[in-house]
């Protein structure tokens, strides 16, 4: 019962932290991940409090969302604290949490638990599919980034200042970054999981670029 209390409570926080937000990190994202977290933790044998727990939190000290990772991080831990989780399960939701972004895909160290491979593929799976279509649209939107510039070619071996600096579009961002991740899924079920929605993409993608070339032709 107790675990149950503490999540509702972080459900709770993470609403009122991100339920306003408009670039595709929303309270829905937060939800279908802490979703997919607890079904593969069930189907992976992994600790479901945990995944769910730091699935519902992963959001909370990304640099993309919050101004200052360090301050984010000490406040989540002290309200972990405070609402009774336990010591050793705060330290493994902040070592998650803490580690599996994708920034890039450069020099990101493995996940360590298994707990942190089924949080990081349930992160993953709600970028790839029809979702990861919309929310990428979202994103770019959100972002003032374009949809598609032919004459911008997907750019490789990306820094981490590289990959966060703008000079992406909608499309390209899928030959950066969304493409890469059914390869770098941890788990057996997130792979199966992660290849019907890759190959999703794949498909609108060659008919997105179908639909551009043909109104290209003169």
């Amino acid at each position: 019962m107790q675990n149950e209390n503490i999540l509702l409570l972080a459900e709770e926080k993470v609403r009122e932290a991100l339920g306003h937000d408009k670039s595709g990190h929303d309270w829905n994202h937060i939800r279908r991940v802490a979703n997919a977290a607890w079904r593969l933790a069930k189907l992976e044998g992994a600790d479901p409090f945990v995944c769910r727990l730091a699935a519902l939190f992963h959001d909370m000290i990304d640099d993309k969302l919050v101004d200052n990772v360090e301050k984010a991080t000490d406040e989540l831990f002290h309200w972990m604290k405070g609402n009774g989780v336990d010591v050793s399960v705060r330290g493994h939701v902040i070592e998650i949490i803490s580690t599996m972004s994708y920034r890039g895909g450069v020099n990101r160290p493995a996940m360590k638990t298994l707990e942190g491979k089924v949080v990081q593929d349930a992160d993953r799976l709600d970028a790839l599919g029809a979702i990861g279509i919309a929310r990428t649209f979202t994103y770019s939107g959100h972002k003032g980034r374009a949809m598609h510039d032919p004459e911008k070619a997907p750019r490789v071996n990306m820094t981490i200042e590289q990959y966060r600096s703008g000079e992406d579009t909608a499309i390209n961002h899928f030959y950066e970054k969304l493409l890469k991740l059914k390869d770098g899924m941890n788990t057996d079920t997130g792979k199966r999981w992660a290849e019907e929605r890759h190959q999703f993409m794949l498909q609108f993608l060659d008919q997105f670029l179908l639909e551009w070339e043909q109104m290209d032709l003169t």
